[in-house]
């Protein structure tokens, strides 16, 4: 039917007057006070950008001295840079678990790198361990919970959650898009010859034959940075699980540090830091390039510590005890770095205590969406944007059932590391003492109490780990 002019006229001033009314009606709102929902314009792109192994003692923002961070270094001027974060645990796959999940270890599905029963064959088990422990459906992923708040998610690197055939692959667990190794002892084979993609095997024919010419942390790179093109009009999720610099340590050029007088693997691991750091600046001038600095938060961190596998002279771990696999502080304690021009204060340093289940409610509120109610973490939201937010009073937990149960929980700057099944608590200030040299337990009872008490109810028992807090039997025992 053809509208006559009137008619025109008459739709265009009631459509003015309705926006008129608007206006009014938010000015309203707002001087009374009301929280006034975002437009789903505002929500921020999101980017996760995680390394593998790499320790905080090995960036220059962090004090390194002889590897090359520039990008990384930068971002840490124009964003915030954490002293205090932690991983969800000191090894792979469960510190991944619980940043998808918001679950600490007591609680979520993946509690170590494999399981004591159940779980699917490793598909190179040829290579090291089986029994991986899959995600299953009812586990709720923060890709998930941005995707139901129309996000497009995408996924690269390494995901360990899930061998393929599994309810725990990354497109059954809210990504859009997947690429990259499903299993972590595959992730060490920088030029393999396959790599997944949404679910299928995808040969990288100039890798056949060992013929070594696709770097696969490159090709990484390039899917995010093709996925922000493709999506720089809607609100994105991108998960960036880079797989360097773990070992086994290869890198395609030894950059600068090809004529140092250091060990070999010192200059590869170098070299495969400053690739890391080199791909981090690209995703960053790509965003601004696009126009997106304003509306893009970007989270840069490690899956775990260091298992200072460049050699001893980068001390990887900077002053804190243990390294990956342990519990102690360099096991746990990660950089952490997060840029969003106009909203994280630039160039300031935190010692805010938070942690990767700390992640999942954080990006809910950032895309108005509703976390899942049986999470561990909480939002650091108020943290991020540099606004005061009490994060002392809670416990933060971790544990590794596999071998030797051992657990670990903090709470301001307090931290109690159980060595083993009912052993002593060991009590520490790692805020005064964060090499953990001086055990205060004794000192300090109630402390140790309150921790006691927590851990009482902190975890449930898995059906994967059955019986890990029970004390290992004495020689001679049946």
């Amino acid at each position: 039917m053809t509208m006559s002019p009137r008619s025109t006229e008459s739709n265009n001033a009631e459509a003015r007057k309705n926006v008129v009314s608007r206006i009014f009606l938010l000015i309203a709102l707002a001087a009374l006070g009301a929280v006034i929902p975002a437009p789903a314009a505002s929500r921020p792109n999101l980017i996760f950008i995680m390394a593998d192994d790499l320790g905080c003692g090995d960036l220059g923002c962090y004090g390194q001295k002889l590897i090359q961070t520039p990008r990384l270094d930068r971002m840490a001027a124009e964003g915030t840079r954490f002293t205090h974060c932690y991983a969800g645990a000191p090894v792979c796959a469960p510190a991944r678990s619980v940043l998808m999940t918001g679950q600490h270890t007591g609680h979520t599905r993946v509690r170590d790198n494999s399981g004591r029963v159940g779980g699917a064959p490793d598909e190179m088990s040829d290579a090291g361990e089986g029994h991986r422990i899959p995600l299953l459906d009812e586990d709720v992923t923060v890709a998930e919970v941005l995707k139901k708040s129309g996000y497009a998610t995408g996924i690269t690197g390494k995901w360990g959650l899930g061998e393929a055939g599994t309810t725990g692959v990354p497109n059954r667990q809210g990504f859009d898009e997947w690429y990259g190794f499903l299993n972590q002892n595959h992730a060490v084979f920088y030029y393999t010859d396959y790599l997944w993609r949404d679910g299928k095997k995808e040969t990288i024919e100039a890798n056949k034959n060992n013929a070594r010419q696709k770097y696969t942390h490159d090709l990484f790179t390039e899917f995010a940075l093709d996925f922000i093109r493709r999506h720089q009009k809607e609100p994105f999720f991108l998960y960036a699980a880079f797989t360097i610099p773990h070992a086994d340590l290869e890198v395609p050029s030894l950059e600068s540090y090809a004529a140092k007088a250091w060990p070999e693997q010192s200059k590869i691991f170098a070299a495969m830091v400053t690739r890391l750091d080199r791909s981090v600046g690209q995703i960053l001038d790509l965003v601004t390039q696009l126009g997106l600095d304003g509306n893009t938060l970007v989270f840069f961190t490690s899956d775990n510590g260091s298992p200072e596998g460049g050699g001893a002279m980068f001390d990887s771990n900077g002053v804190f005890k243990g390294k990956k696999g342990t519990l102690n502080e360099g096991g746990l304690r990660v950089p952490m770095l997060v840029r969003w021009p106009g909203q994280v204060p630039a160039g300031r340093v935190s010692d805010a205590p938070w942690y990767f289940a700390d992640l999942l409610p954080t990006l809910a509120e950032l895309a108005g969406a509703t976390a899942p109610k049986n999470i561990d973490g909480v939002s650091v939201l108020p943290t991020l944007l540099g606004k005061p937010q009490n994060l002392a009073e809670r416990f933060m937990y971790w544990e590794r059932p596999s071998k030797k149960f051992q657990q670990a929980a903090r709470r301001g700057d307090w931290k109690a590391l159980r060595p083993g099944p009912h052993e002593p608590l060991q009590l520490f200030d790692v805020v005064g003492d964060p090499a953990e040299n001086h055990d205060v337990a004794a000192s300090h009872p109630d402390v140790v109490a309150k921790f006691e008490t927590f851990l009482k109810t902190a975890r449930t028992e898995s059906p994967h780990w059955p019986g890990s807090a029970t004390p290992a039997k004495q020689k001679g025992q049946e």
